[in-house]
């Protein structure tokens, strides 16, 4: 594997090698799923990165010296293709599985949570509420079919089991700081799959069990680089593409231009996010470019302290607060057990929001202050280091129906692909989402003789 940037002297333009070439745009997880599977089917493969390094937000970063996720990723139990593939790697040696806590920081208050008991004692629902929420738990983790909830809003899914008082306490500040305007607009379907497969990862109704990587996910993208290099495969960083290239007369595509440089295939698949389809394909129909210009999507500001000792005794606290604009705290050395004690802090934004442009000291102060509140005996010398990660397009919204706006996977242009995380719906972001569905597409890619395709 030729691993470099798109400037690389003596690098071709034009891939010429007489097999069958593919160009893959993103290193993600999903991207380098879909390379390697494309290699598996006989295909030269090339993947541009735009970033530089692998994984997208996958990817890891030096932390003082502590290799460190920009952002958390966990494991459930039902993350079948995620087991598989660190399997067919030989890497699955590397699974951990601990216990875990929950915890509900409500109104200045911290309380147990994920329970039957933490339930049964938190003192502000009603009891027929807290009856109401364990059967929609229930039901959703039981759920087989999924139809008839992507008809309706989440919103009135939980108010149909909860009531008001339910929905204001339980979860309005989650959807609200996680979606803001889009808080009511969001799909059942997504909450429920959501709660889903949080449910199936408990060893019983009183343990919950998650899973993480031994070393982190930079283990599994090692793993992927490892062996897409073993096949011959060519990774380019710093390789921002700029123009997809569409010849319209044929309705084909006809290679890429990254950098200023045009690399000739005769089939591309981009793993990149969808609205940035709409400038950089100018050759698509009018039609397909509004699609992606119609996808909303919110960013994340995720905020990541280092500490001398945990904030809380949980991996997961949810927070319902006026003082606190955070749906969530994840202390992710609760998971592993490490030395040095990790929490994630995420702010999701959409990209109109006042605190978009806000500088990073403004993210990182704030949840300094957010300590003091969640842990009373917290003292500002407790933090040994604080890094802030941003990425524009951190979470689709999906509203009811969504499967059926999307914009196609085969645009109507021969030999061009396109897949982001709004596909996976309605499954919430996973690493085992993103490898089913870049090993899904990489099967699309193989089998496609023009354009025509199974869409969904």
């Amino acid at each position: 594997m030729t691993r470099g940037t798109s400037g690389d002297k003596g690098e071709k333009t034009i891939l010429d090698s007489g097999k069958k070439e593919v160009i893959v745009l993103g290193a993600g997880i999903m991207g380098l799923v879909a390379a390697c599977e494309l290699q598996k089917k006989g295909f030269q493969v090339t993947v541009l990165e735009k970033d530089d390094r692998l994984g997208g937000m996958s990817a890891s970063f030096d932390f003082d010296g502590m290799p460190s996720e920009r952002y958390y990723h966990f494991f459930c139990k039902s993350d079948a293709p995620l087991f598989q593939l660190m399997r067919e790697l030989g890497i699955e040696r590397r699974l951990r599985w601990n216990e875990t806590r929950m915890g509900f920081f409500f109104d200045g208050g911290m309380y147990r949570w994920g329970t039957p008991g933490a339930l049964l004692q938190f003192p502000h629902l009603h009891v027929l509420t807290k009856m109401r929420f364990a059967l929609e738990v229930f039901f959703a983790v039981h759920r087989r079919r999924w139809r008839r909830l992507d008809r309706m809003t989440g919103s009135q899914w939980i108010k149909g089991f909860l009531g008001d008082e339910g929905y204001r306490v339980l979860w309005q500040s989650l959807l609200r700081l996680k979606f803001h305007r889009f808080e009511k607009q969001i799909s059942a379907a997504w909450v429920g799959r959501r709660l889903q497969r949080m449910g199936k990862s408990r060893k019983n109704i009183f343990h919950e069990e998650l899973g993480y990587i031994d070393g982190g996910v930079r283990e599994l993208i090692r793993a992927l680089e490892e062996q897409f290099q073993r096949r011959g495969g060519r990774i380019l960083l710093n390789a921002a593409v700029t123009e997809i290239r569409i010849d319209k007369a044929a309705a084909a595509v006809t290679g890429v231009v990254a950098n200023g440089r045009e690399f000739k295939c005769g089939k591309v698949l981009s793993t990149i996010p969808l609205p940035y389809l709409s400038s950089l394909a100018p050759g698509l129909s009018d039609d397909i470019r509004a699609l992606y210009q119609k996808l909303d999507n919110i960013g994340v500001v995720c905020v990541v302290l280092k500490l001398k000792r945990p904030l809380t005794p949980n991996f997961w606290t949810n927070i319902n607060d006026p003082a606190i604009e955070l749906p969530g705290i994840i202390e992710f050395s609760n998971l592993t057990n490490g030395k040095d004690k990790i929490v994630y802090f995420p702010f999701y934004l959409p990209e109109d929001h006042e605190y978009t442009s806000k500088p990073d000291c403004f993210f990182s102060d704030k949840v300094i202050g957010y300590c003091a509140r969640l842990q009373p005996a917290f003292d500002p010398s407790w933090v040994l280091g604080r890094r802030v990660h941003r990425y524009q397009y951190a979470q689709p919204v999906c509203p009811p129906g969504f499967l059926q706006t999307l914009p196609p996977v085969c645009p109507g242009i021969s030999g061009l692909f396109v897949v982001d995380t709004s596909h996976y719906y309605p499954e919430d972001r996973s690493l085992a989402e993103s490898i089913r569905l870049g090993q899904k597409t990489a099967f699309l890619v193989a089998a496609s003789k023009n354009q025509n395709c199974d869409n969904r």
